[in-house]
């Protein structure tokens, strides 16, 4: 019933979207799963236009806050606000309190501002003042932002950009999808309304039903192996690429390889992972969570490279020793 759902909705954001399948694939997992995304690729490749629509298919609230290299803290969470009549201080609450937040163009403002979402994404609370609330659930950032490369950015701290389960890279779209754009928006009489499908409560459910997908133990194993490859790659035989690697990923990662391979799966209509599942998500729960070095950035090596060859090395059936 709910993989039903879930294609319905995928078909909704199709009347808007055009060939971003990946990037509404793992929207949807970060949904079901209780994950923030990073969604990061050069303007004008539906970053925003994608999450805009898929908030209209939920039933949820949603805010969008736009980044800019102004913008506070007080802007995004609220502040304290002196109340002439009364003699007392009082809470406007900010844009962030809301179910699916945007963070539109997230590296376009400075660290303090990129900051004051941490506690919110980590611990779905927000403190103004003295005083502690906590924000509705479900609570989602997905956030979206421009390579770090181009000018007026601000990369994300490592503490923040950890919090986000995954990052994913967006590609242009093929010649075909392309056309397709283009003959949809040269018309300006084009429009294209989508129904909402699913509410709080199937999102609830759903994240249920995926807590229950099984999980066999040498894929446990194979995600620790994974994990333990970014930390210490010479004993993965992992020579070249170990030079390149000043840290590895966290726990997170670890969590997150899992809740995303179970979700993979159920969207694929099974009760069970498998390596697949794994290897499709991989890159984008590990690739923002290892920190490389100067020396791969004079070789123009990528996190995204280094994910790819551990896919290609790491066995999965390894004989693991927890210790």
């Amino acid at each position: 019933m709910h993989q039903e759902k879930i294609a319905e909705v995928i078909q909704e954001v199709k009347k808007v979207v055009v060939g971003q399948d990946k990037m509404v694939n793992r929207l949807l997992i970060g949904l079901f799963t209780n994950g923030h995304i990073l969604l990061e690729g050069v303007p004008g490749l539906a970053k925003t236009l994608t999450v805009n629509t898929l908030a209209k298919v939920l039933h949820l609230d949603f805010n969008r806050i736009q980044f800019t290299p102004d913008l506070l803290p007080s802007d995004l969470i609220g502040t304290m606000i002196y109340n002439q009549q009364t003699a007392t201080f009082e809470v406007k609450k900010g844009p962030i309190f809301s179910n699916v937040i945007l963070a539109d163009e997230i590296n376009r403002s400075p660290a303090k501002v990129q900051s004051a979402l941490l506690e919110a994404m980590q611990e779905k609370q927000v403190t103004i003042g003295e005083t502690t609330f906590a924000l509705d659930r479900p609570f989602l950032v997905l956030a979206t932002q421009n390579p770090v490369d181009q000018e007026g950015t601000y990369p994300l701290p490592e503490a923040q950009v950890d919090r986000f389960m995954m990052k994913v890279h967006i590609d242009y779209p093929s010649k075909a999808d392309e056309m397709e754009v283009m003959r949809r928006m040269s018309n300006m009489q084009y429009t294209s309304e989508v129904r909402p499908i699913l509410s709080k409560q199937d999102i609830f459910d759903i994240r249920s039903e995926i807590n229950g997908v099984n999980m066999a133990e040498p894929l446990e194993h194979y995600i620790i192996e994974l994990v333990f490859a970014t930390r210490f790659p010479q004993q993965y035989g992992l020579k070249d690429e170990a030079k390149y690697i000043m840290f590895g990923v966290s726990p997170r990662a670890s969590i997150n390889l899992n809740l995303a391979a179970k979700a993979v799966a159920f969207m694929d209509g099974r009760d069970y992972v498998l390596p697949e599942d794994i290897k499709e998500i991989a890159e984008d729960v590990l690739n923002h969570r290892i920190l490389l070095n100067y020396e791969a950035e004079a070789d123009n090596v990528s996190t995204r490279a280094l994910v790819k060859t551990l896919l290609e090395k790491v066995p999965i059936n390894k004989s693991v020793t927890l210790k």
